[in-house]
């Protein structure tokens, strides 16, 4: 099979022995992947990542000096099946799969891992309990979106906004974008989206934010239709007040019940929750500084670097601080099927689609911010440059 592979931060497509699905894997055709934020991160800095994973308790993570073949964002067909299988699906069904594979009692992240090759070739070997049919017809290009729309779906969940409180999404990346587009799937009423670049605003609206803000020139903070009740520690404090001079006006009211209340079904002030999708040093600081207090603020994108914070500001405004990664089995089913249902329309995110061969001007073209968002490679595709 052909096969994209990476070493020393360079790409070279070249041929590659068919993978032989090994117990509980089965092999599948390769019909899109896309290329990811981690991806761009793990072609140049691959070694501070796996230091990083390392310390985590994951010893697998590519090191730069080795030839990696990238892409967990994948969606294929099957072909065959390892031994110990239950062989599900006949050969042609359409799939997708959690990207990590197990080698004993080893698990290898696909696309990230020498030992697990990863999308951008022919074909990917998976782990059919991880496998998953594709339903209603999903075109490739939407299936191969059900590991990037989970990652945000997670972060959805994680983050319990209700439908109406205000959800902020500080950076209109990739993760920026999905983001924004299950928060409206889930039901959230404003969304306000803020970036520096004109296009990653312009995909945001597209995505279904109700208000874009440019931080260089409008303060994201006021730009929401609805104003948060508490934007600082005096309403916080007259909040008290007003609270108990209200309870206090009914006679033999055992008011101290309604506050146990409160906090056993963990109900508060309407602050809203902030999605920090930037991952560059110095931005969760900001976040810190100027949102209202008692918000929740969880942190999707990945920061390589040391950062600093001001603990005391966040404890002042008791901000909650979240930080989240990846998905379960089931978000991740769920979010194929918001796809395959139509609650879900990722279209907006896709900005070009290469083949094999043009993997690395995708790259090149990635790193600005200011003509695409997510770029798939069709294998079958001889297409090696993007307009």
């Amino acid at each position: 099979m052909r096969a994209t592979v990476c070493t020393k931060g360079e790409f070279r497509v070249e041929e590659r022995p068919a993978p032989t699905p090994g117990p509980g894997q089965l092999l599948v055709n390769v019909t899109r992947c896309g290329i990811c934020g981690s991806d761009l991160h793990a072609r140049t800095h691959g070694d501070e990542m796996a230091d990083l994973a390392a310390a985590t308790g994951y010893q697998h993570f590519m090191r730069s000096e080795q030839s990696v073949v990238l892409g967990h964002e994948f969606t294929g067909e099957v072909v065959d099946y390892g031994p110990g299988t239950r062989r599900r699906w006949r050969p042609g069904t359409p799939v997708v799969a959690m990207p990590i594979l197990r080698h004993g009692r080893e698990p290898h992240l696909t696309g990230l891992s020498v030992a697990a090759p990863g999308g951008y070739a022919e074909q990917v070997l998976v782990q059919e309990s991880v496998t998953f049919p594709v339903p209603n017809g999903l075109s490739p290009d939407h299936a191969a979106l059900t590991e990037p729309m989970a990652v945000a779906w997670h972060a959805v969940r994680r983050g319990r906004v209700g439908k109406n409180r205000t959800a902020f999404v500080i950076g209109c990346g990739p993760i920026g974008l999905a983001v924004i587009t299950m928060l409206k799937a889930s039901g959230v009423r404003t969304v306000v989206a803020s970036d520096f670049s004109l296009r990653r605003r312009e995909l945001a609206a597209r995505c279904g934010a109700d208000v874009v803000v440019d931080p260089g020139v409008d303060d994201p903070w006021t730009a929401s239709p609805r104003k948060p009740r508490i934007s600082g520690a005096t309403d916080l404090l007259n909040l008290a007040f007003d609270g108990m001079e209200r309870l206090r006006r009914i006679p033999n009211l055992p008011w101290h019940y309604l506050f146990r209340a409160a906090h056993t079904f963990n109900q508060g002030p309407n602050s809203p929750v902030v999605f920090e999708c930037v991952g560059v040093p110095g931005i969760l600081d900001q976040i810190l500084t100027a949102a209202p207090p008692m918000s929740r603020v969880v942190v999707v994108g990945v920061c390589m670097q040391p950062d600093t914070i001001h603990p005391a500001l966040a404890i002042n405004k008791e901000i909650e601080l979240r930080f989240v990664l990846g998905y379960d089995p089931g978000e991740f089913r769920d979010t194929l099927h918001m796809l395959a249902d139509g609650k879900v329309d990722p279209s907006p995110l896709i900005t070009g689609t290469v083949g094999l061969d043009g993997i690395d001007a995708a790259f090149t073209a990635l790193a600005s911010p200011d003509h695409h968002a997510k770029i798939l490679i069709d294998p079958k595709s001889t297409v090696s440059a993007l307009p």
